[in-house]
């Protein structure tokens, strides 16, 4: 795409949204003006033989970026394009509602400029609205949280981005050292944060598929977080149980033991022909039979399902929620594929079948109304499906802490193990946070050499926090 500009512009950001959202732009050259007053700003576009211009009032002081924004949603309007995000790509939109909310607009004006500058469909106003009310609740600064990583899976799915190794491929030689690495650090993280006293509202132990350790080796995790973190002001402790072909009754019984209230159990879709096709492995009554263990432990239970699974079409979505609504599930986690670079299925098939919108949302919503849960979090990715988004669904009091503060930004977090982001999240300004990362090797042998150095950048960085926070 060729870009000519009288004004400053991010031209790769411009083809990057072009890409996802108006494919057909990026081999043709586009001309863009602009005339700006302390009242307003106007863009003017031509592209392919078509012209538009967009006006609205200058509020660049409110607005990240809203000239940038603007180009995209004129993009958008001179193809006739209509997404239920409007020119939400890529964004996390409920950080955008937070943001006007926090420079005083009341939640009307914020849905007026959704609609009218965003061009966001009243549909997903409303879900945007319900999820930034509820987290809310929960937003909370004072704390923060810790993530560990387990980088391992039975198999590698098709779809998944993750830090993750098949246990048994050529990367599960380093299973042992580590496990051996990884209770280093839980000692290392937790003296420190005892030290600075932080305080933990959270652990999220995740991974690649955290159950695909050994009984024995689950429980000296398990048994080093209790020795060494200050569970004090802990309000959950989650453990991403994900697949049932890791599982056993015992490993079930180890996280109950050692303190975890809430696990995941994730189908992702319950037509079996899909996880073949995926490489996911799938076994429907152990499936069930798991279900039945953590339901008796009374365990708070997440259902995660991915809706753009390949072949997939509007029927077999259906089925998956209606299998769904079987389960006496507290939490639940709906998907829209995105096409990850990292994945395999990115570099094999792009290839995704007509899904019927409307009904499958209709059902969606007839799902959560009957088993009486709301929206409490919410994200979209970059190569999502264009009306789709994530979306975490919970009954009332069931909702998951860690979920809202790792996708708002809100809390700093420890992350330990495999591919873990280890991040401080300080006030910077009235409207804006300072945000800085420290990322865990993916690959165990990496991490195995580099966890000590890592772990003294991330003492450094939060120190670094602290010093901004004092500043402010």
């Amino acid at each position: 795409m060729l870009i000519n500009s009288d004004f400053e512009i991010n031209i790769r950001s411009i083809e990057e949204f072009a890409r996802v959202m108006v494919p057909e732009a990026l081999d043709k050259t586009m001309n863009l003006s602009m005339k700006e007053t302390s009242d307003t700003i106007e863009i003017t576009m031509e592209i392919d033989g078509r012209k538009g211009n967009f006006i609205y009032a200058n509020q660049e002081d409110k607005i990240d970026e809203q000239k940038q924004t603007m180009v995209k949603i004129l993009l958008l309007k001179v193809y006739e394009k209509k997404y239920s995000w409007g020119g939400l790509m890529g964004v996390r939109p409920t950080k955008v509602l937070r943001r006007l909310l926090s420079l005083g607009y009341s939640y009307k004006e914020a849905e007026e400029m959704l609609r009218n500058f965003y061009i966001v469909s009243d549909e997903k106003i409303e879900l945007l609205i319900n999820t930034v009310r509820k987290e809310m609740e929960f937003l909370n600064r004072e704390y923060i949280n810790l993530y560990i990583g387990i980088p391992f899976c039975p198999t590698k799915c098709k779809y998944c981005s993750f830090a993750s190794y098949e246990i048994s491929g050529g990367v599960g030689r380093y299973y042992k050292g580590f496990v051996e690495t990884l209770l280093k650090e839980i000692e290392m993280a937790g003296k420190f944060l005892k030290d600075e006293g932080y305080k933990i509202e959270s652990i999220y132990i995740g991974g690649g598929t955290p159950s695909t350790l050994t009984e024995d080796d689950l429980e000296k995790v398990l048994k080093k977080i209790n020795e060494n973190i200050d569970m004090s002001y802990l309000k959950e402790f989650t453990f991403e149980a994900g697949r049932e072909d890791s599982l056993t009754e015992k490993k079930l019984e180890l996280v109950k033991k050692y303190g975890a209230d809430r696990i995941s159990l994730n189908p992702q879709t319950f037509n079996e022909n899909t996880l073949k096709k995926v490489n996911r492995n799938f076994n429907r009554e152990n499936f069930d039979r798991y279900f039945r263990i953590a339901k008796e432990m009374n365990f708070i239970i997440n259902m995660d399902l991915i809706i753009g699974l390949p072949d997939e079409n509007t029927e077999d979505v259906l089925y998956t929620l209606n299998e769904l609504e079987k389960y006496d599930i507290e939490n639940l986690t709906i998907h829209s594929l995105a096409f990850k670079r990292a994945s395999k299925l990115f570099k094999e098939d792009k290839n995704r079948k007509e899904l019927d919108r409307e009904i499958i949302e209709k059902r969606i919503k007839e799902l959560i109304e009957k088993k009486q849960m709301k929206p409490y979090y919410m994200y979209r990715q970059k190569n999502i499906m264009e009306w789709g988004e994530n979306v975490g669904y919970a009954k009332e009091g069931k909702e998951s802490v860690f979920n809202i503060e790792m996708i708002e930004e809100n809390q700093s977090t420890m992350g330990l193990g495999g591919g873990a982001i280890t991040k401080i999240v300080v006030k910077e300004t009235e409207f804006r946070d300072y945000i800085e990362r420290i990322i865990n090797p993916k690959d165990p042998a990496l991490y195995i050499k580099e966890m000590k150095e890592r772990m003294e950048s991330k003492y450094k960085l939060f120190k670094k926090g602290e010093i901004i926070d004092e500043n402010l």
